[in-house]
C-alpha cells in the first residue's frame, strides 16, 4: 500500500531494498490514497480489504488525513477493520545521526493500544459550540497490550516495563487501564514493572532517555509519547511501525506524507525500510531482516550517503542504493 505524498517514493524505495535481501516475496500492489479514499467514498476500500484479507500482511506508505473534516483517518479505519490492536514501535539511536542526544543511547519500544480510547472517534455536539468527546477504556483491551507488550519483553530479554497513565485524574478510565497493567505484570515476576504519570513521563524521556526499556500506553498517550521519543533519535523520518493482530499485521512508516517535498526524490525511506525489518522478522525471516537493519546502520555510520533531513544530499534513490551496496 503506497499511500500518497511521498508514500509511492518510500514504499518503491523499500521494496528494492527488501528484494535486494534475496527473500522471495510476491507483491501485491493496492491502492490507498486520499484520492481514491475520496473516489470510493470508503475509509478501507475494498481492494485493500480484499488483499489484506489474503495475504494478512502489509506494508503501508503514509496517506494524507485531513484536519477537522473529511473522512476518516485511514490508519484508524485499518486498525478497527482487522483489529490491530497492537501498536509497536521501536525507537532505536542510529549511529552517524547528529542530535541533541548523540551522547545517549536510545533503545526503547513503546506499545500502544490501537483500537480504543478517544481514537473510538465517538463524539457529539450536544448544544453549538459544546461537544463532548468519548474516552473509552476496556477490561479486554488493556489486558491484551500489556500482555502483548510483556510476553514481547520476556520474549526478547528486556528487563523492565513502564505503564504511562493519567489515573491521577481520570480515575476511572485511565485506572482501569492501570488495574489491568498490574495484574498483567504479577503474571511476569521477572521483568521489573514501573508506572509514570504521562506528563512526567513525558519530561523524564527528554531528561533521560536511556533509562527507559518498554513503555506501554493507551492509544492517545502512544501516539504522542512515540512521536515525543522519535525526536530524540533523529525525527520521524527513521522511526518504524508495526499494527498486530491475532490474524493480520500491517508495517508502516510512522511520517506523514510530506506533500510539500512529494515528487522532488529527496524523501528519506528509512522509516519503511525499518518497518520493512521487522516485517521480515514477522514472517521468520531473520537473516535478511538482520542484513537489511544492518545496511541501514552502515550507510548512517559511514554519513556519506544520507538524506537532507539527516542533513545530508542525497536523494532517495541513492540512499537506497547505497543500503543495497551494503546489503
Amino acid at each position: 500500500m503506497p499511500g500518497d505524498g511521498i508514500g509511492p517514493e518510500v514504499a518503491a524505495a523499500t521494496v528494492r531494498a527488501v528484494d535486494a535481501t534475496g527473500v522471495a516475496i510476491e507483491w501485491d500492489r493496492v491502492e490507498l490514497s486520499g484520492e481514491v479514499i475520496e473516489r470510493t467514498r470508503q475509509s478501507v476500500p475494498d481492494s485493500v480489504i480484499e488483499s489484506l484479507n489474503r495475504t494478512r500482511v502489509g506494508l503501508k506508505g503514509p496517506v494524507t488525513t485531513p484536519v477537522a473534516g473529511g473522512f476518516q483517518s485511514v490508519n484508524v479505519a485499518l486498525r478497527k477493520k482487522f483489529d490491530l490492536f497492537a501498536n509497536v514501535r521501536p525507537v532505536r539511536s542510529l549511529a552517524g545521526i547528529k542530535t541533541r542526544f548523540q551522547d545517549v543511547a536510545v533503545d526503547m519500544v513503546i506499545f500502544r493500544e490501537n483500537t480504543e480510547d478517544l481514537y473510538s472517534g465517538l463524539e457529539h455536539e450536544v448544544v453549538t459550540d459544546v461537544v463532548t468527546s468519548l474516552k473509552v477504556i476496556t477490561r479486554t483491551a488493556s489486558t491484551r497490550i500489556a500482555k502483548y507488550a510483556f510476553e514481547y519483553a520476556r520474549r526478547n530479554g528486556r528487563k523492565k516495563v513502564t505503564a504511562i497513565h493519567k489515573a491521577n485524574i481520570m480515575k476511572l478510565g485511565d485506572g482501569l487501564f492501570l488495574r489491568c497493567c498490574r495484574e498483567t505484570a504479577e503474571l511476569y515476576p521477572e521483568i521489573l514493572y514501573k508506572e509514570l504519570i504521562v506528563d512526567n513521563a513525558s519530561m523524564q524521556m527528554v531528561m533521560r532517555p536511556e533509562t527507559f526499556d518498554l513503555l506501554l500506553l493507551p492509544n492517545l498517550y502512544g501516539d504522542i509519547v512515540s512521536d515525543l521519543a522519535a525526536g530524540l533519535v533523529g525525527g520521524l523520518g527513521l522511526v518504524p511501525g508495526a499494527n498486530m493482530g491475532e490474524s493480520h499485521a500491517v508495517f508502516e512508516a510512522v511520517h506523514g506524507s510530506a506533500p510539500d517535498i512529494a515528487g522532488k526524490g529527496i524523501a528519506n525511506p528509512t522509516a519503511l525500510m525499518q518497518s520493512a525489518v521487522m516485517m521480515l522478522l514477522y514472517l521468520g525471516e531473520r537473516d535478511a531482516a538482520n542484513r537489511l537493519q544492518n545496511a541501514i546502520s552502515k550507510v548512517y555510520a559511514e554519513g556519506k550517503t544520507v538524506t537532507a533531513d539527516i542533513g545530508g544530499t542525497a536523494t532517495t534513490d541513492q540512499f537506497t542504493d547505497a543500503v543495497i551496496a551494503a546489503l
